[in-house]
């Protein structure tokens, strides 16, 4: 999926105690805040939603064109 950034704003100080708390525990602000938002996602978008928006990713991904050659156990190629 195509993805998008997020601004918000938030006390600097806050920001840097949190930021240095976290570094203590090798975890990153960012990575925390993509969980939270993939947790509001779960929590407030109706299942069918997200059902939907996942088929619309599956079909825009670009797939592997069929191999149309099959190696055998020796390693000869089969068509």
């Amino acid at each position: 999926m195509k993805k998008t950034n997020v601004v918000i704003t938030f006390d600097e100080e806050k920001l840097s105690a949190v930021k240095m708390y976290m570094s203590q525990r090798e975890m990153e602000v960012k990575t925390e805040l993509e969980k939270a938002l993939d947790g509001m996602y779960a929590k407030y978008v109706p299942s069918n939603v997200r059902e939907f928006i996942d088929m619309k990713a599956d079909s825009v991904r670009p797939r592997p064109p069929a191999d149309r050659q099959k190696r055998n156990e020796v390693g000869n190629i089969e068509e």
